[in-house]
Order: structure tokens, then sequence, then C-alpha cells
């Protein structure tokens, strides 16, 4: 007689599951506390929906998975592109912080993003870095004229 192989709850897929539901939850009550109205029903409180729909439905999937066992096995934890993430996110904090502006800081996090997914070019990237954070500072303060974190290339623009 043989037996087939006994699944395991994956608690890992659940607690992932119940951040997600969480999050949801935390993105549905904030967009409660907008209070922007629209005339046509469709404001700015639809897309904070969408997400939360969005983040619920991945929850579901998620917990039916680790609960059926049928979550794929996790490659080990990597640190190097974690820091690398969260270190460039750390200099677009300070360089905002203390006035280096939106497009330097932009760049360098797209730079240590980039070298962070494995690509080794990263003066290229810095330079790809500071023409997207152009485009962006461009298309925020010219186009919508909402204003970004000013800073010396700001200035210039």
């Amino acid at each position: 007689m043989t037996s087939s192989p006994q699944r395991r709850i994956d608690v890992a897929g659940l607690v992932i599951a119940l951040i997600l539901l969480g999050l949801a939850g935390l993105i549905w009550w904030d967009m409660t506390k907008l209070q922007i109205l629209s005339p046509y029903d469709l404001g700015p409180k639809v897309m904070p929906i969408i997400v939360s729909l969005g983040l619920t439905l991945l929850a579901v999937g998620n917990a039916i998975g680790a609960w059926k066992g049928d979550l794929p096995a996790r490659d080990s934890l990597d640190w190097k592109p974690i820091v690398l993430i969260l270190g460039g996110l750390a200099c677009l904090i300070a360089l905002i912080a203390i006035g280096g502006g939106f497009m330097i800081g932009t760049a360098i996090l797209f730079a240590a993003t980039s070298t962070a997914f494995g690509r080794r070019a990263f003066l290229m990237d810095l330079l790809i870095g500071a023409a997207i954070a152009v485009l962006i500072y461009l298309l925020f303060a010219k186009l919508l004229t909402l204003s970004l974190p000013a800073g010396p290339l700001e200035h210039l623009l």
C-alpha cells in the first residue's frame, strides 16, 4: 500500500497572506478617510479601491496555496540586493532632506537598484537614472505643475 506524500501547511505563506490582507485593509481604511468628492463618481478613491481589492485577491490566493502546501520552494535569501536598494532609497531620502534635490537622489536610487538586479554598468545606470529623473521632474513640475523637492539641478531647469 503506497501512501501519498503528506502535504505540509506553509506557515510563511500564511503569514505573507495575512500581511497582504492587513495591507489591503489599511489601504481601504485610509481611502475611507479621503474627503474628496468627484462629480463623475470616478475620483481619487477609485485607485485605492482597486489596489485594495487586488491585494485581497493576492492574499486569498496565497493563503489557499499555503494551506494546500502548493507554494514553490523559496530560494535562500541574498542580502546584497536588499542592502543596495535600501541604501539607494536612504540616499534619496537623505538628499531630499538636506536639499540635494529629487533628481540626484533618483539617479542614485536607479543605479543602486540596477546593480541589485545584477547589472554591472553603474556609471551608465547613473546617467540613465539621471535622464529618467529629469524627464519625471519636467513632467511633474512643468506639465502637471506639481512641486518636487528642488536641489541644485532642479534650479537649473
